[in-house]
């Protein structure tokens, strides 16, 4: 396989575009030490169940070991009002394929962080338990948040049943899904790098815009068409926003604190 040009680095992987006699053009993210067989294989099966709904584009898994993953190359262009609509009512009926329920059967990873996708309970339990409490615990023995941070978490943990809204069904989530994993191409959208598992809808639509994807009005649009989203999903935004942000104060410290903590106060006066 022979390297076209070099992508940089992103945590522990270096990135590349790569040209492969048997597959052509890829994407290939490597880890010489082999320490991220985990992360990769996670990565693949979260691809690969993504794919298989056949609701909106995503990356082909062509090859994966312990040292790398390759995918498809996928030339990405700019946002349209046509692909936004398309990106939109594709990403609905992604989330309506559904899931068995709050987690996946593999082990997962956002970025480089474990990530426990054993199932528990209905999904505010499920978001309480394996998405907030592991990195509000992380982040507090880092020295990233305080005691009296961790308690503004843990209150929202508590108060979790009574602002999450209407029970849902479990969604099939992309679960890392900012601007950065949205490729735009002609009919809609390819999306790259999930943290995937059976979750709530309106956790990918938060994260679209926690990072300002372009023409989110439009996607929007399309999707409450597709699917409309159930009563009070905007202000439940800061609920789905609290995990990505915890990951963010993680990895890279206390820079994302108070957007984190602004969230916070904003679910507990819902």
């Amino acid at each position: 396989m022979r390297t076209v040009r070099s992508l940089g680095r992103s945590h522990a992987w270096e990135l590349r575009e790569a040209e492969s006699p048997e597959w052509g053009r890829v994407f290939v993210k490597t880890d010489a030490t082999s320490g991220s067989a985990a992360v990769f294989a996670a990565e693949a099966a979260g691809l690969r169940w993504l794919g298989e709904a056949g609701a909106v584009g995503v990356a082909e898994v062509l090859e994966v070991t312990g040292e790398r993953l390759v995918v498809s190359w996928v030339e990405a262009g700019v946002a349209s009002a046509r692909t936004a609509e398309g990106f939109g009512r594709g990403l609905a009926r992604l989330h309506a394929a559904g899931a068995e329920g709050f987690g996946a059967p593999w082990a997962g990873f956002i970025a480089r962080i474990p990530m426990d996708n054993r199932p528990v309970g209905a999904w505010a339990e499920f978001y309480a338990v394996r998405r907030l409490a592991p990195f509000v615990r992380a982040a507090r023995d880092a020295g990233r948040l305080s005691a009296r941070d961790a308690g503004v978490l843990d209150r929202v943990a508590e108060r979790l049943p009574a602002v999450a809204g209407p029970a849902e069904p479990p969604a099939r989530i992309h679960g890392d899904l900012w601007s950065g994993n949205v490729m735009w191409v002609a009919d809609g959208a390819v999306l790259v790098d999930p943290a995937a598992h059976g979750g709530h809808r309106e956790t990918d639509l938060a994260m679209l815009a926690l990072f300002g994807l372009p023409r989110l009005g439009a996607v929007l649009a399309a999707y409450q068409e597709e699917t409309p989203l159930a009563d009070g999903w905007r202000e439940r935004v800061p609920l789905h926003q609290l995990h990505p942000l915890l990951v963010h104060v993680c990895l890279y410290g206390g820079s994302y604190r108070d957007s984190l903590l602004d969230a916070a106060a904003r679910v507990l006066a819902l």
